[in-house]
């Protein structure tokens, strides 16, 4: 397990209140022992215009899954994790239902993390494909 300290559904959903997350309606729903996932609505929050997931909306879960993940990966009361750079390919549009995202590490060093999130929709089909970097800081005292 690469988690820092055990971690639930329930507190990573609690970590959500009040933010973009909990607007967007993302949800956690799953702890692995290397991967975290959770799932977000198409509906007209995070739809563009054209009445497909807006891809930005894809990027907010993407670097949710990923921040997150990086956070509770190391020791929190000394270290904070920082997104970096972000990149998305939009492979499928989705109109409706739900996405899910699943974020795994690629690498986990002392000083930065990279992590990739697979986005599908309901059917499991590829919807976008991200990679985060992570920088890991010490937490400023004082």
């Amino acid at each position: 397990m690469i988690w820092f300290s055990p971690v639930t559904i329930e507190a990573l959903n609690k970590l959500g209140k009040g933010t973009m997350g909990e607007y967007l309606g993302m949800e956690w729903i799953e702890v692995g022992d290397d991967f975290l996932r959770a799932r977000m609505p198409v509906d007209h929050r995070t739809r563009q215009p054209y009445g497909l997931l807006h891809g930005g909306a894809s990027v907010a879960l993407a670097e949710t899954l990923g921040s997150v993940g990086a956070a509770i990966s190391v020791d929190m009361s000394k270290f904070i994790a920082v997104g970096m750079e972000i990149n998305a390919n939009h492979i499928r549009s989705v109109k409706d239902g739900f996405v899910t995202g699943t974020a795994r590490p690629l690498h986990r060093g002392g000083t930065s993390q990279v992590w990739e999130i697979r986005i599908e929709d309901e059917r499991g089909k590829l919807v976008c494909i991200s990679r985060l970097t992570v920088a890991i800081l010490k937490k400023p005292t004082g």
